[in-house]
């Protein structure tokens, strides 16, 4: 059965990836303002990453560090909110998991757990809304406990590294009931086109997840004549820094 953050949404999927920021626009990526500017765009999907803070609030930031943002060298986990809101305020304001779950009540939320001291509190967080919302994380350990943590309610999902790389591994040697068990449970994949020599993205892996009722959604396309060509592959969701250029591109 198809999970409702996948219906009702225009196909294919663009997926803002931590919001939109534009050229000459100051304002940082996954802040509140850039999350508006998506929603703005006509983007129904944003995708955006949780760390928390020193005392406890889950926050939409994806390094482990202020440093590169603003310039702070401290990791987010040493930082509370009120100050993290200082730092933020002149680069397009914090966004919190629940604001933003709450100011945008018609965005379709993709998370990525970054630190698993917030696995627990993003699946609490996202438990009343987890038809609009997918987690997944690079640590399947920390979608596990993010998902668990939201029972009994279910958001969609999409897996880690260690399940992926058994999925192309098994794709790649033709092993399809492998394949279609590590499918089994899953919503989507989402997956750059290689990681380095190898292809992730072939037309048996996006057939065999299709026949296990699966979506693969690629990252992160900028360019607009490849999200062309990877939709006409098949693919069903670009995942982008250009959701206003993707928009454009595929709906047109």
């Amino acid at each position: 059965m198809t999970h409702p953050y996948l219906l009702g949404a225009a196909h294919p999927r663009v997926l803002a990836h931590r919001g939109l920021v534009v050229p000459d626009q100051h304002i940082a990526e996954n802040s509140f303002a850039a999350i508006a500017a998506a929603h703005a765009a006509g983007a129904e999907y944003v995708e955006s990453d949780c760390h928390v803070t020193s005392d406890g609030h889950v926050v939409l930031f994806h390094d482990e560090t202020l440093e590169r943002v603003t310039g702070d060298p401290r990791a987010v986990r040493d930082v509370p909110l009120r100050e993290l809101e200082q730092q933020m305020a002149a680069r397009g304001g914090l966004a919190t998991l629940a604001q933003s779950l709450e100011s945008f009540p018609g965005t379709r939320f993709n998370l990525d757990v970054k630190a698993a001291a917030a696995a627990v509190g993003v699946g609490r967080l996202v438990a009343e809304d987890a038809h609009r919302v997918l987690v997944t994380s690079f640590s399947d350990d920390r979608r596990r406990i993010a998902l668990a943590a939201a029972a009994p309610a279910r958001p969609a999902t999409s897996p880690g590294s260690r399940t992926l790389t058994r999925l192309v591994a098994a794709v790649g040697a033709g092993i399809r009931p492998v394949a279609m068990r590590l499918l089994d449970g899953l919503d989507a994949l989402q997956i750059p086109e290689r990681q380095g020599i190898i292809q992730v993205l072939t037309p048996r892996l996006i057939r065999w997840a299709h026949e296990a009722g699966v979506e693969i959604h690629v990252w992160t396309i900028n360019d607009p004549q490849r999200m062309r060509d990877l939709v006409a592959m098949g693919v069903d969701g670009i995942v982008t820094d250009r959701a206003d250029v993707a928009l454009e591109t595929l709906t047109r």
